[in-house]
């Protein structure tokens, strides 16, 4: 199968469905219904077919009726969330499936919008597009779901902390890798870890934050709660939580926050106080984001596929617009792998009678 795919693309031709199957190890028909969101197919199949046609880079040869559908097919992405590096992943998968599946891909901002406004902008995208992608942190927004479902108009939240009962999801396990993450720095000697929490409205945060519990209770350590300080998820909320963290007499050996964001924010207060990082602190965060890798230390982190959850999202929305019968709403939950990424934020501490003052 490897030499299939290289000799088509030696060769400069685009690549057939019946590679596609080959490599799916399915028929071509089933490849042609998993690609037009025909038929019922079985969703570890669906899977393995949309596998096969991102590796081979698989354009379908649709026939000009169903192209021009496609190219009229507009899915949008609601987004306010305040991170840019979160933003600039998630524009990458979007606009690769977008250019995978010749959709339009529209952009609309909310920002700041109450439940009113929140409400009439949701009634009047469901007018205009087909399908509806939903990020942190509007994949919470129970006003925004409510009007699009009402509209009978298909959306999927991405990074949601659980599966909602209403809408699709793509999503990873929060619980367990934070979980995990912590009991990274538990394994190194860390016991006592601030932590710096998400947006408390989101599923995700809290779902993150009972991982961090879990990994505690589970080792021994109780839970204090000044070690716990409150975020939104931007590097500003950061700064401010890891000052409240850092102030305090008997420090923190470790500190977790719940997004690169606020991780980088919480090395660069370290730095402030003249502590050194890892030696002195550690510090992990959860994304993988470009704010990781652009501080010093890189960080420790979780990475989350942000870009290739937002190309199963539009697989997801497409499957479900194609769908003949629209009468009953058939929902996705879509949990793909996490792994925790180790990085130079992290070292075990130093022994109690070397722990460092801050400043």
């Amino acid at each position: 199968m490897e030499k299939t795919r290289k000799s088509a693309r030696r060769r400069g031709r685009a690549v057939t469905i019946d590679e596609v199957a080959a490599l799916a190890g399915v028929s071509p028909m089933t490849v042609s219904r998993v690609v037009n969101g025909h038929g019922k197919v079985r969703d570890s199949t669906r899977e393995r077919v949309m596998r096969a046609v991102r590796e081979l880079d698989y354009t379908p040869n649709l026939a000009a009726s169903s192209l021009a559908a496609a190219q009229h097919t507009r899915i949008a992405l609601i987004y306010t969330n305040p991170s840019g590096a979160y933003l600039r992943e998630l524009l990458v998968g979007l606009l690769r499936a977008a250019s995978r599946t010749a959709i339009q891909l529209v952009i609309d901002y909310w920002d700041d919008l109450d439940v009113e406004a929140e409400r009439k902008a949701a009634r009047t995208l469901a007018r205009k597009v087909a399908g509806v992608i939903l990020p942190p942190p509007l994949c919470d927004s129970k006003t925004a779901v409510m009007e699009l479902v009402r509209a009978n108009v298909p959306v999927v939240a991405i990074a949601s902390g659980r599966f909602s009962e209403e809408i699709s999801c793509v999503r990873i396990d929060d619980f367990r890798a934070s979980k995990e993450i912590t009991e990274h720095l538990i394994a190194k000697g860390h016991t006592r870890i601030g932590y710096i929490n998400g947006r408390p409205d989101l599923s995700a945060s809290v779902r993150r934050f009972e991982g961090f519990q879990a990994a505690l209770d589970e080792a021994g350590i109780a839970l204090e709660r000044g070690l716990v300080q409150q975020g939104d998820y931007t590097y500003r909320s950061g700064l401010k939580a890891a000052e409240r963290l850092l102030s305090q007499r008997r420090p923190q050996t470790a500190i977790f926050a719940g997004n690169d964001d606020m991780a980088a924010a919480a090395i660069s207060v370290a730095h402030r106080r003249g502590l050194d990082v890892p030696r002195d602190l550690s510090v992990v965060g959860f994304d993988d984001t470009s704010a990781a890798t652009t501080v010093w230390p890189e960080l420790t982190t979780i990475h989350q596929p942000i870009a290739s959850m937002a190309d199963a999202a539009i697989d997801i929305l497409l499957r479900s617009i194609r769908r003949k019968d629209r009468s009953t709403r058939v929902l996705v939950d879509h949990v793909v792998p996490y792994r925790l990424v180790s990085r130079g934020s992290v070292a075990p501490p130093l022994p109690a009678g070397r722990q460092p003052k801050g400043g």
